[in-house]
């Protein structure tokens, strides 16, 4: 099955923090292009297999319905969850982050 890939409002402003980060306080064009390339390719991936990948692990997540899709080639990940035929990305955080502290 096929999903249709949703980025809410809030992911959208989580990638573009990250995208600015990269372009004005590293000042690295290359990188910034690097994520956005491995961001693009994990959404297609995701239109692919978002209901295949198990729930979170955590508890009040989980009962949510949010699952995690890491980036391929970055240290970046989407929290998304399933409606129909939909896979919605609330969120987009780095591994390093505290995501799940962040999200309830």
């Amino acid at each position: 099955m096929a999903y249709k890939v949703v980025l809410t409002e809030d992911a959208e402003a989580d990638l573009d923090g990250f995208i600015s980060y990269l372009l004005l306080e590293k000042g690295s064009e290359q990188a910034a292009s690097n994520v956005l390339e491995d961001f693009q390719a994990t959404k297609d991936n995701l239109s692919r297999v978002a209901g295949s990948l198990k729930l979170c692990e955590n508890p009040q997540l989980r009962k949510l319905g949010y699952r995690r899709i890491n980036f391929l080639s970055h240290r970046y990940f989407m929290m998304y969850r399933i409606d129909g035929d939909m896979a919605i990305v609330d969120n987009i955080f780095h591994e390093l982050q505290d995501y799940e502290n962040l999200m309830l």
